[in-house]
């Protein structure tokens, strides 16, 4: 019979390794993406993400097991998504944008900040293999978090882009939308899982990531 330390002895540790390598950026990526919406309701006068225990910083009150595993796997993912009632914002179409934004601008935020961290850090830390491997970390939630806010921004429903660009619809057309947002998952995977949007994307993300990147890291 096999002993339990020897089947310790033989796990493929550098693969589980590898894992939580892409998990715990995915993480940090999609729980501050969902609080900064639940924030920005709260200050805009909607305590709905309040209400429903959503202001936290507990990964398990924010993540969608799937989402996060194509998070760290495809570079595209997903949580729960933040409860907002936008009748309780003053201007509701404004509001609402303005709370979709909060989620991409925090991921930006993100990126910029490990970004810095890892210029501010690099010399000391690219002496060890340890520190090597805090530098991969640094650098790859700083790309997850852009990838993250760059796919967000992309106007399909229900991805946060969308509520920002029909914000400047007439209110009439607006309300339609909004109905019929549910419906737009539907063209949202047809476009995921056809790929056309991936090249296009990675592209994108690429570029701005390499300008980031050469303006933070000295």
């Amino acid at each position: 019979m096999t002993s339990f330390g020897t089947i310790m002895k033989n796990l493929n540790w550098s693969y589980l390794t590898d894992i939580l390598k892409s998990v715990i950026p995915a993480l940090i990526c999609i729980v501050l993406h969902e609080l900064a919406h639940g924030l920005a309701a709260y200050k805009l006068g909607d305590e709905t993400a309040k209400r429903m225990g959503r202001l936290t910083l507990n990964p398990l009150k924010h993540i969608d097991p799937l989402g996060l595993i194509c998070m760290a796997v495809l570079h595209f993912g997903w949580a729960k998504p933040v409860p907002v009632n936008m009748y309780n914002f003053k201007n509701p179409k404004r509001g609402m944008a303005a709370t979709a934004l909060a989620g991409p601008m925090m991921n930006l935020l993100i990126s910029a900040v490990f970004l810095g961290v890892f210029s501010l850090s690099f010399e000391k830390l690219a002496i060890s293999d340890f520190g090597i491997q805090v530098l991969q970390f640094l650098y790859t939630t700083a790309y997850l978090s852009l990838y993250l806010a760059l796919f967000n921004l992309v106007p399909i429903p229900p991805l946060d882009g969308s509520k920002v660009l029909f914000s400047f619809l007439p209110d009439e057309h607006y309300r339609k939308l909004m109905r019929y947002e549910r419906y737009g998952m539907i063209i949202f995977a047809v476009i995921i899982f056809s790929g056309v949007i991936t090249r296009p994307l990675s592209t994108a993300v690429d570029f701005v990531f390499r300008r980031l990147f050469s303006l933070i890291v000295r």
